[in-house]
């Protein structure tokens, strides 16, 4: 990195709390490292994924909305990121072409490094693979010279996707093993500000220990904690190792 550029990661969830327990490692290590982490949530997670809260007495749908993106947002803080937000609903999740439209903006606006995002299957979470669908597309318009002309196009970031909650399912394998040994505390306390979710923090502390220790094993490292990816497109190298 430049010392007068800063670069900049993107990463596109479909609810506002995936990007905690998914990749918050890798977003609190870049932020650490200087970086401009920019998290974009297509929705609020409010129908599907607030079950805790829809049993208070009198909840309403803007209540769980607004107690979800006050959630995603003292998360994303303390992992060193800024959010935005499309609302583009929950289950389900439907993206309009504005949204889309304003996605594509976001690209060029950031032009990101690298972009995480989810699986491109999960058959118990429709709304995952539809993110990953429109961050991938909104990538592609981004590229095209035929999109707004006068605008500069995008390159080609890698599009790393992140573990889903059941990835034998979703037919999701890790190539990328990446060590969060030293960002571990800051994203466990990043993802116990999703109250709304208690019951995924023992879970996910369990997915980071076991990625750290197949980490461990495929380097000479000596790492506690990790965080797995699928790259979707190949790696530009000009060396092996």
């Amino acid at each position: 990195m430049s010392s007068t550029t800063q670069q900049t990661g993107l990463i596109v969830s479909a609810h506002s709390a995936d990007f905690v327990w998914r990749a918050g490692g890798a977003i609190a290590l870049y932020a650490s490292r200087g970086w401009n982490m920019v998290v974009v949530c297509l929705s609020y997670g409010e129908r599907g994924e607030s079950a805790k809260l829809w049993r208070e007495p009198g909840m309403t749908l803007e209540r769980v909305k607004a107690a979800r993106r006050e959630e995603a947002e003292r998360a994303a803080g303390i992992l060193g990121a800024s959010v935005r937000f499309l609302d583009c609903g929950d289950y389900p999740l439907r993206v309009p072409d504005e949204a889309l439209f304003q996605l594509v903006d976001i690209y060029r606006e950031l032009r990101p490094a690298f972009v995480l995002t989810h699986s491109q299957r999960d058959p118990y979470n429709f709304d995952h693979p539809l993110a990953t669908h429109v961050a991938q597309e909104a990538r592609v318009i981004a590229q095209a010279h035929g999109h707004h002309p006068e605008e500069g196009v995008l390159g080609a970031p890698p599009v790393f996707l992140f573990e889903p909650h059941q990835p034998e399912q979703c037919g999701w394998k890790p190539d990328v093993l990446l060590d969060i040994s030293p960002v571990w505390q800051t994203k466990r306390r990043a993802f116990e500000t999703m109250a709304a979710q208690e019951h995924l923090w023992e879970y996910y502390t369990r997915v980071a220990l076991q990625r750290g220790v197949q980490a461990a094993r495929n380097s000479a490292l000596k790492i506690q904690y990790g965080e797995g990816y699928q790259r979707v497109f190949p790696q530009v190298t000009a060396e092996l190792a």
